[in-house]
C-alpha cells in the first residue's frame, strides 16, 4: 500500500465521524450558520448573526449582512464566518457556538481561513485587490498583501510555505511566498471568474464559474498549468477526497446539479469516474475528516446532501438555512456530549418555495432554470440560476397572469450561457396563492419584456 494510503488511514481512524464533528454552512439570506452534527446527519440549529431582509436595511442595523464564506482554525475550536455585505469576519467558538469576536475588513470580503499554525487569519477582500492578514488573538488587521483585483479565496499548501489566491474578476491566480508575505507567481486562470479552490501537497485545483471549467495547477514551481477541464455551468465549489481506494476531486456544477468525481494520481491526468446528481444548485462542499463522506449545500434546495464515498451516492438530505453558499466539516469541533448550546430552530428559512423553469411546450432548447423563493418576513427573496442561455444576451425575468405582466428582475448571461439573479418581493403569495385567488407564473424572456419566450414555469 503507498505510504500516503497508510498515513491517511492512520489519521482516518481518529477521526471517524463523531458526535464532536460538524458541517456548517453560511446562508446567505438568512444571515446564519446551519449546524450539522454528521454522525446522525441531523440539523442541530442554527447561529443567528442578523436579521431578516427589510430589518437587515435599515440604517442603525448591527447585525451582519449576507452570510457567505467559512473557514475554521487548525485546532478546530473557532470558525471564521465572512458576511460579504456587513464587511465582516465574525469568530464563532465551535464548543458554545457564540461569537467571540468580529472584525471589520475592505469592501465585500469574500472567503477567509487560517494558516495552517494558526497564528494568522487570512481573508480575501474581493471588492478590492488585498488579502486583509488577521491577528485572531487581537482581532485586529496586521497587514495587506496586495493582489490582482477581486481576489476571491486563500488556501494553504500544508507545509505552509506557499498560499493560492485566485481571483473573481481577473484570470490570474496569484501565489504569495508566506514568509516574505510577496506575490512570487502569477498563473493565467482560464476566465476572470474563479469563486473557489482546493489545495495539497502537489495540487491546486481552482473552479471558474463563469466558463464552466476547472483548472489544474501544479503547487510546486513554477506552478504550471496541468490540465483544465470541463466540468460544466455554474461550476462552483471543489474539496479533496483521500481514502484506502486513491485520491480524488469533488467538484459540484450548479447548472446541471451535479456532483462530478475525478480520481486524481501523479502518474496522469485526472479521470472522471463518477456523476453524481444532486438537488437544485450544489454550491458547498467539504469531505469528512475520515473520508468516507462529502456533504454538498444545495443553495436553491436550502439543503445539505451527504455522499457516501464508497458508492458515490447520496445517502442523506437535511434543511439547512436560505441559499447555503461556503460549506466546511469541521472533525472534532465539540468535546461534550451535545454540542447544541445557544442553537436556534429554522423559523422562516424553513419556509422555501422550490421552482423549475423550461422552454415552452413544442421549443427545442437546452435553456434549464431553478427557482428559489424564501420568506423574509412580510416579504420573499427570489433566486434564479439559468443555463442554456446565449452568452452575453440580455434576459428579463416576468410575473405573469394578471392584466400587466410585471417585471422582476433583469439579467445578461456570462460567456457560458449562465446566470444568477435575485429580486425581492411578496411573491410566494402570487405564484402560490390560496385556492380562491388566481396563480400568477415565471417567465424569463429574451432581450425586454415583450421579447421571445425562453423559459417558464410550467
Amino acid at each position: 500500500m503507498k505510504l500516503w494510503a497508510i498515513a491517511f488511514l492512520l489519521a482516518g481512524a481518529l477521526t471517524v465521524a463523531a458526535t464532536g464533528d460538524r458541517v456548517y454552512t453560511a446562508d446567505q439570506i438568512s444571515n446564519t450558520v446551519s449546524v450539522i452534527d454528521p454522525a446522525t446527519n441531523r440539523f442541530l440549529g442554527s447561529i443567528h448573526l442578523g436579521e431578516e431582509v427589510p430589518a437587515a436595511l435599515s440604517p442603525l442595523y448591527r447585525g451582519e449582512l449576507l452570510v457567505h464564506g467559512l473557514g475554521f482554525s487548525p485546532d478546530h475550536r473557532t470558525l471564521a464566518v465572512v458576511s460579504v455585505g456587513s464587511n465582516s469576519v465574525t469568530l464563532i467558538d465551535t464548543e458554545t457556538n457564540t461569537v467571540k469576536g468580529k472584525i471589520y475588513v475592505g469592501r465585500s470580503p469574500h472567503e477567509a481561513f487560517f494558516r495552517p499554525d494558526g497564528r494568522e487569519l487570512w481573508v480575501t477582500v474581493r471588492g478590492e485587490n488585498y488579502v486583509s492578514v488577521i491577528d485572531p488573538v487581537k482581532r485586529e488587521e496586521v497587514r495587506r498583501i496586495e493582489t490582482a483585483n477581486g481576489p476571491g479565496m486563500v488556501l494553504f499548501r500544508p507545509d505552509g510555505e506557499f498560499a493560492f489566491v485566485p481571483s473573481s474578476f481577473t484570470p490570474e491566480m496569484d501565489v504569495i511566498e508566506t514568509a516574505t508575505y510577496k506575490v512570487i507567481a502569477r498563473v493565467p486562470q482560464a476566465s476572470p471568474f474563479s469563486p473557489n479552490l482546493a489545495v495539497d501537497q502537489d495540487e491546486v485545483w481552482i473552479t471558474l464559474k463563469d466558463s464552466g471549467k476547472t483548472q489544474v495547477v501544479s503547487a510546486k514551481p513554477p506552478f504550471q498549468t496541468l490540465t483544465v477541464l470541463d466540468t460544466g455551468p455554474i461550476t462552483n465549489h471543489v474539496t479533496f477526497v483521500a481514502n484506502a481506494t486513491g485520491r480524488f476531486a469533488y467538484v459540484t456544477v450548479g447548472g446541471r446539479n451535479q456532483v462530478l468525481v475525478f480520481r486524481r494520481s501523479p502518474d496522469s491526468l485526472p479521470k472522471l469516474i463518477a456523476t453524481i446528481n444532486t438537488g437544485d444548485l450544489p454550491h458547498g462542499i467539504w469531505g469528512s475528516g475520515d473520508g468516507r463522506r462529502v456533504y454538498v449545500g444545495l443553495e436553491n434546495g436550502d439543503d445539505v446532501q451527504a455522499i457516501d464515498t464508497a458508492t458515490n451516492q447520496v445517502v442523506a438530505k437535511i434543511p439547512v438555512g436560505q441559499l447555503p453558499q461556503a460549506l466546511v466539516y469541521v472533525p472534532n469541533a465539540v468535546v461534550s456530549d451535545k454540542g447544541t448550546a445557544n442553537l436556534r430552530p429554522l423559523d422562516l428559512a424553513a419556509q422555501a418555495l422550490h421552482l423549475e423553469l423550461r422552454p415552452p411546450v413544442g421549443v427545442t432548447s437546452a435553456a434549464h432554470a431553478s427557482v428559489a423563493i424564501n420568506s423574509l418576513g412580510p416579504i420573499d427573496s427570489l433566486q434564479i440560476a439559468a443555463t442554456g442561455l446565449e452568452p452575453g444576451k440580455k434576459y428579463w425575468v416576468m410575473l405573469v397572469g394578471s392584466a400587466e405582466p410585471q417585471e422582476l428582475v433583469t439579467f445578461s448571461a456570462g460567456i457560458g450561457g449562465a446566470a444568477i439573479a435575485q429580486a425581492l418581493g411578496p411573491l410566494k403569495r402570487v405564484i402560490a396563492p390560496s385556492q380562491a385567488e388566481q396563480a400568477m407564473t415565471l417567465e424569463v424572456r429574451l432581450e425586454d419584456k415583450n421579447g421571445a419566450l425562453v423559459l417558464q414555469q410550467r
